[in-house]
């Protein structure tokens, strides 16, 4: 096409120059030279159409191209988007709790399968076996199958004043390694005739609030001078103190207990209380709410003597505890009085709550390697470590009270 406009430009420019020839009597040099300047400006104008016809199509090019690199950026963006949001799932902790619930799932039908076929084959025989089998459970956990303390409260007030309270130390180890994760501290009485007396010998069960309360105030004051020297000297300890409604409920033994951590912020984090679910389920709604403030001071809480773990697992994590504690022995010789999923998988379903179970009065290996098989993490007992007394350099030197009156 462009071709074509330029034979007709030179047809044109040689019409030009015949015309001035002929019709203007040009002479030749001039006839050439106008039919030249002719036929130059008519290609000079040509070829400015035709570079503004480039240009404009050029521009349109450009501009589908920045439209075509904006969506593309767009949609890369979009992407990137996403594939950030693919990279910040956790799919291997949402697969866990998939696993571990399908897990559950199977185990509480197959269970269900298995509590229907026992209960066809009961009612063909009779009566006579569910009445067994329901007789059974119902003396498991009895609060009052403990004896009564052997040491009057008189006598237990008379030997605190006379300083014969000790504290010792008990282990609780992490399975495979059995690496110490903390200590318990377990209050003993100093006899006059010589021996120390366990807790339940001499712990009041009814009444006593007030001695129960100064046990568990020197517990504290324990704990946090062993915490300080611990680490100090580069080798810090976490320590598990024991705690009851007796001070959760008392305002004043509380306040006192929440000044003693303000005054150790820098030990707080190595130190736990540990509370009876017996004390724990006597607490009334005001104590939860109060001990949940408390919690919040950095120290944490551990949920002992547990007899059942059909228990509410999310109300303890917004409580701030982060273990709980049953018999070994109990939960593998009868673990469906403890919970209806499988062994196995009651561990894994507490950790979703960040809550750690431990085993206590382990006594043999074989007890270690059934609760390790079971994902059961922590453990303590007799096979593990006895109680025993606390380095000479960490304890605390008090006073007798005869010397404190002198003084």
């Amino acid at each position: 096409m462009q071709g074509l406009v330029y034979i007709f430009i030179a047809l044109a420019t040689l019409g030009v120059a015949a015309a001035a020839y002929f019709g203007l009597t040009f002479s030749p040099i001039e006839a050439f030279v106008t039919a030249i300047a002719f036929g130059a400006v008519a290609v000079m104008l040509m070829e400015r159409r035709l570079r503004q016809r480039s240009e404009s199509r050029l521009e349109r090019a450009v501009e589908d191209l920045a439209r075509l690199l904006s969506t593309d950026a767009k949609a890369g963006q979009v992407l990137s988007q996403r594939v950030n949001a693919i990279t910040d799932t956790n799919v291997g902790s949402r697969l866990e709790s998939i696993e571990a619930d399908i897990s559950v799932l199977g185990t509480v039908t197959r269970q269900l399968a298995e509590a229907m076929a026992d209960f066809e084959e009961a009612r063909r025989a009779g009566d006579s076996r569910p009445a067994a089998v329901t007789a059974e459970p119902a003396g498991m956990s009895d609060d009052d199958s403990f004896h009564e303390p052997l040491i009057p409260e008189a006598e237990l007030r008379a030997a605190l004043d006379q300083n014969r309270l000790v504290f010792h130390i008990e282990p609780v180890v992490m399975l495979p390694a059995r690496k110490p994760v903390g200590y318990d501290l377990v209050p003993r009485l100093m006899q006059d005739a010589g021996g120390l007396a366990d807790a339940p010998d001499f712990m009041p069960r009814r009444g006593g609030e007030d001695l129960i309360r100064r046990i568990e105030a020197l517990a504290l004051e324990e704990a946090v001078t062993i915490a300080r020297r611990s680490r100090t000297s580069g080798q810090p300890t976490r320590l598990f103190v024991p705690m009851s409604r007796a001070t959760i409920a008392d305002r004043k033994a509380l306040d006192l207990v929440m000044a003693t951590l303000v005054a150790n912020q820098a030990i707080t984090n190595s130190l736990a209380f540990a509370i009876q679910q017996a004390q724990f389920k006597a607490l009334s709604a005001a104590d939860k709410r109060a001990l949940g403030e408390f919690g919040k001071s950095g120290a944490g809480f551990v949920l002992a003597d547990v007899d059942s773990l059909r228990i509410d697992f999310a109300e303890l994590q917004g409580l701030g505890f982060s273990t709980v504690r049953f018999d070994a022995t109990r939960f593998l010789d009868r673990p469906e009085t403890f919970t209806d999923f499988h062994t196995a998988d009651v561990a894994p379903y507490a950790r979703r709550f960040d809550i750690e179970l431990c085993a206590t009065g382990v006594i043999d290996e074989q007890q270690l390697l059934s609760l390790f098989e079971d994902g059961i993490g922590l453990v303590q007992g007799p096979h593990i470590g006895r109680p025993g007394p606390v380095r000479a350099d960490l304890v605390v030197e008090r006073p007798r009270e005869s010397e404190r009156r002198q003084a």
